[in-house]
């Protein structure tokens, strides 16, 4: 159960003034697994977004509860049920976005990647109603292990005969939200005036905060620089087992991807200069996928903007993140595949 204080509206109406969506046009967004731990807070907070016209609801059950108490929220949003496979059709129809955090969550004792065999296959199918429903929408994965359900989603666009990789992007937000915070608290910084890129992937040791790139400049001993890059790396992990059994990262999750689907939005609608960490197709580092800065734009992922110059110590552990990545991206590929 939610607590009514941690989804104040008050709280969420800060949060989103400071995600910068002012737009030209409104549109239609679709959340699929809009009834679970990430989905309803999310929801809730893009029910606050201006730059929202329809925001459609989608899940297997539970959805019109849901739809019914997000409705009441006086913001000019409309919200539209839809459950079931068979109402895919009108969830995704006319979408400019699709936000997917569908999925079971992890457990004490879990990794992102046993999520996979269920997960996998959630993602496969909804990515398959959006490749024949909305081809052209900007489709944002949050479902685990994001570092094998993009390239899923990936290789069901190209059998489908509709990819275009600017338009499938893994959402990494969160590990960059967690950056901000650590290296706040740790210098005491103000944390909105903190920017630290965070590259790899979405898991483990394939997620490399780059402190040495941190703005403000600021020093870090190399006790801290290892120590921050554990905590970030792991701090999922973390939540799950103060959790004990009860969830894992839902709150922050919904934070950081409503904040990346407002960025979306923003761009979609024809702002200038957006950009965010996510996990996109790319070769920067012969993987096939990686997680970097990327410059958004109406169509998508306007540019992919690489990750400058490492460190030392983060060069160490790009090296030794790379087989990793290679092993996540290879096993959501052959999923699709049947290899």
């Amino acid at each position: 159960m939610f607590s009514r204080s941690a989804f104040c509206l008050r709280g969420a109406s800060k949060a989103l003034r400071n995600f910068s969506v002012a737009s030209q046009h409104q549109q239609k967004v679709a959340v699929l697994g809009a009834a679970g731990g990430i989905g309803q807070p999310m929801s809730l907070l893009m029910k606050e977004s201006p730059a929202i016209s329809h925001l459609a609801l989608y899940d297997i059950v539970n959805t019109p509860g849901v739809v019914a108490d997000i409705s009441h929220i006086c913001t000019p949003a409309k919200v539209t049920s839809h459950q079931g496979p068979d109402d895919l059709k009108g969830a995704l129809e006319g979408c400019a976005a699709v936000v997917i955090p569908a999925g079971v969550p992890r457990k004490p004792g879990m990794t992102r990647d046993d999520l996979f065999n269920t997960n996998a296959s959630i993602v496969q199918t909804l990515t398959e109603a959006c490749a024949q429903f909305c081809p052209k929408a900007i489709i944002c994965i949050i479902s685990n292990p994001v570092n094998s359900t993009v390239p899923i989603a990936c290789e069901v666009y190209k059998k489908a005969g509709v990819f275009d990789p600017a338009r499938i992007l893994g959402v990494t937000t969160l590990d960059v939200v967690r950056a901000h915070t650590f290296v706040a608290e740790t210098k005491g910084l103000n944390v909105e005036d903190v920017k630290v890129p965070v590259i790899g992937g979405h898991s483990g040791i394939t997620i490399l905060p780059l402190l040495s790139q941190t703005s403000p400049g600021v020093s870090f001993t190399d006790e801290e620089v290892d120590k921050l890059t554990d905590r970030i790396q792991n701090a999922g992990t973390e939540v799950v087992n103060a959790k004990a059994g009860s969830g894992s990262a839902t709150l922050s999750m919904a934070y950081a991807g409503t904040k990346f689907v407002n960025s979306v939005l923003d761009a979609l609608n024809g702002k200038q200069g957006v950009t965010e960490c996510a996990f996109v197709q790319s070769d920067v580092c012969g993987t096939g996928y990686f997680a970097q800065p990327v410059e958004l734009g109406p169509n998508g992922v306007k540019s992919a903007l690489g990750y400058g110059t490492l460190s030392a110590y983060e060069e160490t552990k790009l090296q030794e993140l790379i087989p990793e990545l290679k092993k996540n991206i290879k096993k959501g590929e052959e999923f699709v595949l049947g290899k």
